[in-house]
């Protein structure tokens, strides 16, 4: 199976020393950066809806990014939001890793699609972002159907037909699933609260980056096996899941504990 992840917010800039590769979509990268770098601070405050200082960081990052001067990082270990706390891709071992590099991908605003260790260069700029360039007013119209294309081809190389969806709505949106050739699964993750079930968002992220380590650890290779998910107190519930969206649950108490 091949497994979709969203990038994060938050950066972990740390130095690692493994062997990075190249982004698919390099040259869109600097394209959009470039789009980005011609933005005022106010217009990318505006863009993003971020604090003044937080637009300063980031267009100056965007000033620099071809030079690159703060360097490179590979991706899995250079997120470090919600859902990376589920993967904890620093801790895989080198065979996982290389598993991950075949059957995993991050969506990205700016890079499109990653794999772990494709090397990123330090940036903020949502899937969402209404960033307009000569293909439309958006990423969304920027990235049109290639996402898919790109994801549907590789998932062909590798011999799967099936798409494990642990990316956010605002992201997954940017995979247009008419060019898309797979089966989606899209795992939902509840806490048992007082008034019922609920998708905390928090959790709901940590634990589709643990999903996303699940599968890569057990070289999953069929939707049936992800119903054996129970990392951090979760069990597959049948009445809550429906078809392409299997369900787990946990209780308040393991919630509270996490």
């Amino acid at each position: 199976m091949l497994t979709v992840i969203s990038p994060a917010k938050r950066l972990d800039w740390t130095a690692r020393d493994v062997q990075t590769t190249m982004p698919a979509f390099q040259d869109d990268a600097v394209t959009l950066a470039r789009a980005a770098k011609q933005l005022s601070q106010k217009d990318l405050r505006k863009l993003m809806d971020i604090s003044a200082d937080l637009a300063k960081l980031n267009a100056d990052r965007f000033k620099v990014f071809e030079d690159a001067p703060e360097g490179e990082r590979p991706a899995a270990l250079a997120f470090a939001g919600d859902t990376y706390m589920g993967l904890e891709a620093a801790s895989l071992d080198a065979d996982t890793m290389d598993y991950a590099q075949d059957h995993l991908r991050i969506l990205s605003g700016l890079y499109g699609l990653l794999r772990p260790l494709d090397a990123i260069r330090p940036y903020r700029l949502e899937m969402g972002s209404r960033l307009k360039t000569r293909k439309g007013p958006s990423l969304y119209a920027y990235w049109g159907p290639r996402l898919a294309e790109a994801l549907s081809e590789h998932a062909r190389a590798i011999g799967t037909d099936t798409l494990v969806n642990c990316a956010s709505v605002e992201y997954f949106s940017a995979v247009d699933e008419r060019a898309l050739t797979l089966d989606i699964v899209t795992p939902q993750f509840f806490e048992d609260k007082p008034g019922g079930p609920k998708i905390v968002s928090f959790f709901a992220k940590k634990a589709r980056g643990a999903m996303a380590r699940f599968i890569l650890e057990r070289r999953l290779t069929t939707p049936d096996q992800i119903l054996d998910f129970d990392i951090g107190g979760y069990t597959h519930v049948p009445d809550l899941s429906a078809p392409g969206k299997p369900a787990f649950l946990r209780a308040e108490a393991a919630s509270a504990a996490a």
